[in-house]
């Protein structure tokens, strides 16, 4: 079953952590629109919709694993909601920049990325509109702690669909300020980079991470 509030809660996470996305990402989306010309807006939707997909796929495969941990071992399941929890208070402290603890968490995917980098280079320099699809969706695969402590998060709760529409919907969050970016109208980055709003938004994620906690254990 897909539950409203968890797509609002990852598209959340996606919209109030995506200024860690325009450092990750923002500069090969504004290189993407630069180079377009005429197709700026087409390739701008290809390359994010092969990024939104690799995430829904990323995802899909963690909460299966999930999905699995919690049919074979329960105490298993504890300890990744456990996680869950403890990624949640990470990225709230990242959000509202009382602590950059989760970046060192990014080094933990660097031995994949070696070996898809390079196809990026190819993608990238490929005259074809639909290659900025496809470089998309190899750009999803980026290590970001931010995409890490959500799929922690998708996997503790071991559903599937929920887990693949979960991702989505953080990949929508993140949609707004990587458009802008492409597109040169930075409309949205003066409100997320806003310390009040960062502050307020981290403080509303780690709260949920300690509810998150608190809940595996008491009602365990």
């Amino acid at each position: 079953m897909i539950e409203p509030l968890s797509l609002l809660t990852a598209f959340l996470l996606g919209l109030f952590g995506s200024s860690h996305c325009l450092v990750m990402c923002g500069g090969i989306a504004a290189a993407i629109g630069s180079s377009a010309g005429t197709q700026r807006v087409r390739v701008t939707l290809l390359f994010n919709t092969g990024r939104i997909l690799s995430y829904s796929i990323a995802g899909l495969i963690v909460a299966s694993a999930g999905l699995w941990l919690q049919s074979q071992h329960q105490w298993l399941m504890l300890i990744l909601r456990t996680l869950a929890a403890l990624m949640l208070i990470l990225m709230g402290l990242y959000i509202a920049r009382w602590s950059l603890m989760l970046t060192r968490i990014e080094q933990l995917g660097q031995g994949i990325w070696k070996h898809l980098q390079p196809l990026t280079r190819r993608f990238m320099q490929s005259p074809r509109a639909i290659d900025r699809l496809w470089l998309g969706m190899l750009w999803g695969w980026l290590p970001c702690g931010l995409i890490y402590s959500t799929l922690s998060w998708v996997a503790a709760n071991g559903q599937p669909l929920l887990g693949a529409a979960a991702m989505f919907a953080f990949g929508l969050g993140t949609l707004p300020a990587l458009f802008a970016s492409t597109l040169a109208a930075n409309v949205l980055t003066p409100f997320l980079s806003n310390n009040r709003v960062r502050q307020v938004a981290g403080g509303l994620l780690i709260g949920f991470g300690l509810w998150t906690a608190a809940s595996v254990w008491l009602l365990s």
